[in-house]
């Protein structure tokens, strides 16, 4: 299955706490982290309700 890499690149600071949780779901901890995840449609759910806080790239 493919992968994706996702990367922090605004502050969850003013975030609601549920997105706070996402963001602790998908491996996301600070800013400019990136982790590299299975790209399965609950990963996009999550990225989709975060999207304004993170950059999403294909992985290598």
């Amino acid at each position: 299955m493919a992968k994706i890499a996702i990367t922090q690149i605004k502050s969850r600071i003013n975030a609601p706490a549920v997105q706070k949780r996402t963001l602790d779901a998908l491996g996301l901890h600070k800013m400019h982290h990136t982790v590299v995840v299975e790209d399965t449609p609950s990963i996009q759910g999550m990225v989709k309700k975060v999207h304004h806080l993170v950059k999403v790239e294909p992985a290598v």
